[in-house]
């Protein structure tokens, strides 16, 4: 994690004072985002809550206590338990009797916000099953990280992929179903499996990706590009391999209704010249610019 530890001295005080009148009730399960990279990120309730709680479950118990030391909270090692994905389901019930028993705990993974990539899902289910309260505390996350810095959410949203699967002959299937998917894709990928989801994203051509790489860390970087240029993009730095990746394969633009370029045509026509208001009716709907310019004769002809 990057930053120092020095220069969270101050945090817990503050989110102490920050804490206000939100109420923390006993017998809940608290879903506690941690930084994906910049301990910095880090938020104060975050920080109010790991101190808080009877007890913090978390995916290794040896990440969250290096950040548990980092930000000034003293935890025992008894008061950890590890619930990751091979033990999730027995470790849940261990939680939910705490929480019956009347205790406050937190649940945070590794990096980011719990139960969307990282484990958490089962757990939180068996809390909820269990007829048992569960308190989000919201906070970094690789997959909104990545979506604020491409740009291409639109109308509909966007679609949570996440890892691909590993073998070849189902990934590719993978990446020839996305390639009806009109609406944003965000997916996660590991860095010695990076080069063969590159390769299988070839397959879809000019569509725009923007790829994250070690977001919020010190090597971070971002880059839109072509799905196809996304090997060679790699090949050429072999930094580039290194770190955790999130990607976004931005949407397919919303096609325009067969009259639509000629209404707005229309419109830029009472205020632009034609080369204009036809390079600005293309870029608006989609159309293609022969057209436009033939309708556009057309209108101030007639």
């Amino acid at each position: 994690m990057s930053t120092s530890a020095s220069s969270l001295a101050g945090a817990l005080a503050a989110a102490r004072a920050a804490a206000g009148p939100q109420e923390y009730p006993r017998g809940a399960l608290y879903v506690v985002a941690t930084p994906i990279g910049n301990l910095a990120d880090v938020t104060l309730r975050g920080l109010h809550v790991l101190e808080l709680a009877d007890r913090i479950a978390c995916e290794d118990t040896r990440h969250t206590q290096s950040l548990l030391r980092a930000c000034g909270i003293d935890r025992t090692g008894e008061r950890l338990l590890a619930v990751h994905q091979h033990n999730e389901a027995e470790a849940a019930l261990k939680v939910v009797g705490w929480l019956q028993a009347g205790e406050r705990v937190a649940y945070a993974s590794d990096a980011g916000t719990p139960a969307v990539s990282d484990p958490g899902a089962r757990l939180v289910a068996a809390v909820r099953t269990a007829g048992l309260r569960v308190v989000p505390l919201p906070g970094a996350s690789s997959v909104t990280a990545v979506l604020s810095a491409a740009g291409s959410v639109q109308e509909g949203g966007f679609v949570f992929a996440g890892f691909l699967p590993a073998k070849a002959g189902e990934r590719d299937a993978a990446v020839q179903a996305l390639a009806a998917e009109a609406r944003a894709v965000v997916l996660l990928e590991a860095p010695h499996r990076i080069a063969a989801l590159a390769q299988a994203l070839a397959a879809l051509g000019e569509r725009p990706l923007t790829v994250g790489r070690e977001l919020t860390k010190q090597f971070e970087q971002i880059a839109t590009l072509r799905c196809d240029a996304l090997p060679a993009w790699l090949a050429a730095d072999p930094q580039r391999s290194r770190g955790e990746f999130a990607l976004v394969l931005h949407g397919i633009p919303h096609a325009a209704a067969p009259d639509d370029g000629e209404r707005v045509l229309r419109l830029l026509l009472a205020e632009l010249p034609v080369k204009t208001a036809v390079r600005l009716a293309a870029e608006i709907t989609g159309g293609s610019r022969n057209a436009l310019y033939e309708a556009a004769l057309r209108i101030k002809q007639g």
